[in-house]
């Protein structure tokens, strides 16, 4: 029992057809906090640069907001357009954001997974919708690593925050004495330190949650032994029919061996590596055709079978070498060995009637 445990443990490296399904399903490393935490930064960024145009373009809007109050009747048809207006000023000073923050989404996806489409994942199961099912998740180990590692990142950036603005409060207890536009450029500034602090805290937690997703993914990916035998089986084939398949295949070439091999005109060999037959029948052939070759084992048959039956064996390397290698059995030999096959054909007629004469 203790080995057949030990056997249906995650002791075998995943393999790449493994991963390849996997992927195909969606199941990858990858770390959703790392494309927040570089998003965050690009808002930071933009934010650091464009912040004069920013406070300048909020302070149009809240103008034209209050003018617009002053200008026109505060009635049920007024106030919507007023609020809609100021949405559409407001639409676009955000809109750049939303598409940088948007494209760098993109980007650190693909950076971390490259291309990947999987409808799978898009499909709807009916598993997600059991309340168990729901329950067991949010209990699982993952789960429960999912809950601290939320509860780690709400708990340190929070805490960051809140120290900075506390540090910060006589600068904002001034703030109902200086004019608008001069409250705008403190609130941005503590915004800005606010926003860099909890980036930086945020990216080193992403980091390290990069770098458990990808052990984790491994990990989930590790096989058996029993899974690794089946994939081979499913990719290869099943060995033991391969071997079978093998032991056929040298029956049907001993059969055609032994059927061929008395009735061909010559054996070349190489001398022992190498053995191939051939049959001339003159008149009823244009040209001498290979009936049978082999290599090693099978060469060593052709020739017991050569010697078993008068068939004249004759040693020639190259003719043998090449007739194993280019010609399959059933063909004619090529016209370019047409006269070094003539020549030994001719040699064995005249041992024949050398034979008879005697």
């Amino acid at each position: 029992m203790a080995g057949k445990e030990s056997g249906q443990q995650k002791t075998e490296q995943p393999t790449p057809r493994r991963l390849q399904e996997a992927r195909k399903k969606g199941q990858v490393a990858k770390s959703q906090d790392l494309t927040g935490a570089i998003s965050l930064l690009v808002v930071l960024l933009i934010l650091f640069v464009t912040r004069d145009w920013f406070i300048l373009s909020l302070e149009r809007i809240f103008t034209t907001y209050l003018h617009s109050f002053a200008v026109y009747e505060v009635t049920a048809q007024t106030v919507p357009y007023l609020v809609l207006q100021s949405l559409l000023m407001l639409f676009q000073i955000l809109a750049p954001v939303s598409l940088a923050v948007l494209l760098v989404v993109i980007l650190v996806n693909l950076t971390q997974v490259g291309f990947l489409f999987a409808p799978t994942v898009l499909v709807p199961k009916m598993e997600r919708l059991s309340v168990t099912g729901g329950f067991k998740r949010i209990f699982s180990t993952s789960g429960l690593v999912e809950f601290l590692k939320a509860f780690v990142k709400i708990f340190v950036v929070g805490a960051l925050c809140f120290w900075i603005i506390h540090s910060r409060i006589p600068e904002l207890l001034v703030l109902s004495m200086t004019t608008p536009g001069r409250g705008l450029y403190i609130v941005s500034d503590l915004m800005l330190v606010v926003l860099a602090a909890a980036a930086g805290v945020y990216l080193f937690l992403a980091l390290l949650d990069l770098v458990y997703q990808r052990h984790a993914h491994h990990k989930q990916m590790m096989m058996t032994k029993q899974e690794v035998k089946d994939e081979y089986r499913q990719t290869e084939g099943d060995p033991h029919l391969k071997a079978w398949l093998r032991r056929r295949q040298r029956e049907i070439a001993l059969n055609r061996i032994r059927e061929e091999v008395p009735r061909a005109t010559v054996v070349v060999t190489n001398p022992t590596h190498v053995a191939v037959a051939l049959q001339y029948v003159e008149g009823e052939m244009e040209a001498p055709k290979v009936t049978a070759k082999g290599a090693e084992y099978l060469a060593k048959v052709i020739r017991d079978l050569a010697a078993e039956h008068n068939v004249p064996i004759v040693e020639n390397r190259e003719v043998a070498r090449f007739l194993y290698q280019r010609v399959e059995v059933g063909q004619s030999v090529p016209v370019g060995l047409y006269q070094a096959i003539a020549e030994i054909v001719a040699m064995v007629y005249r041992v024949r009637k050398q034979r008879s004469a005697v």
